[in-house]
Formats: C-alpha cells, sequence, structure tokens
C-alpha cells in the first residue's frame, strides 16, 4: 500500500471513531491525518509528512477549541425545562409565611418560594426554578 494511502486509511478510521464519541477532536486529528496523506502523495520525505500532519492536526485542534464549538453549552438545569417539565407550570398558593409556602403539586407537598421580583400574595404562580424539592415561583402574569 502507498504511503499516500497509509496517512488516508488512518484519518478514515479516526472520522469513524468521532462518529461514536460525539465531539469534533477527532474530527481535526483526522484532518491533519489526510493533510500528511495529501503531502505524502506530492512525494514529500516521511518526516515532512509527519510534521505537516502534527502541524495542522494542533493548529485544527487549537481552533476548535478557541471556537465555540469547543465547549460544552453551560445550562442551568434547575431552570431549563428541556430538563424539567415543571418548569412553566402553574401551582396556587393559598397563603404566604416569611416569602415561604407548602402547597400539593402533582399529588405530594412541596415547599414553595417565592422568586426575585414575586409578590407574597394568594394566588396563581408560575413554577420558575425547582431545587431539590423547592418550587421557585414567581407572578404568574409576570411571564404569561
Amino acid at each position: 500500500m502507498a504511503e499516500w494511502m497509509g496517512w488516508l486509511a488512518a484519518a478514515g478510521v479516526l472520522v469513524i471513531l468521532e462518529l461514536f464519541t460525539g465531539t469534533f477532536y477527532l474530527l481535526m486529528i483526522a484532518i491533519g491525518l489526510a493533510v500528511g496523506g495529501i503531502v505524502a502523495l506530492l512525494g514529500a520525505a516521511g518526516p515532512v509528512q509527519m510534521i505537516a500532519a502534527a502541524g495542522v492536526g494542533v493548529l485544527a485542534t487549537a481552533g476548535l477549541h478557541r471556537s465555540r464549538f469547543g465547549h460544552a453549552a453551560r445550562h442551568d438545569a434547575t431552570r431549563d425545562r428541556n430538563v424539567n417539565l415543571d418548569i412553566g407550570e402553574h401551582v396556587t398558593v393559598p397563603g404566604w409565611d416569611n416569602g415561604r409556602a407548602r402547597v400539593m403539586y402533582r399529588g405530594a407537598l412541596w415547599d414553595v418560594e417565592l422568586g426575585q421580583g414575586a409578590t407574597a400574595r394568594a394566588g396563581d404562580f408560575r413554577i420558575v426554578e425547582v431545587q431539590g424539592s423547592r418550587l421557585v415561583v414567581a407572578d404568574a402574569a409576570a411571564h404569561s
């Protein structure tokens, strides 16, 4: 097998492995290996192929790491409706005691706490955050 075919085969294997990991880092290394194969196809010596593959792989990986795709999105799961389907649901609070209450929600008693800017009054509230077994609520009218 020709040298350039070995480089491209290795790049193909990394692309397949990348499909199982869900990151783009192996893809960046595969790009470096593909460049090594192109340099080999052009007739460069082994050390030049290695330097080209390593250089492009490192630069591509560093570029990915510095981009927005190199970092996992950081979401606060306690406030994310995609994580907790209680976010956005309504609860009726009959009364408050120093900014806290107990309500029946989904067949169980929950501690309820006023969220920022909410007023302590009896009535309908919208859940904006779930912290363990405590619901943080805001005025229902403010989020409709």
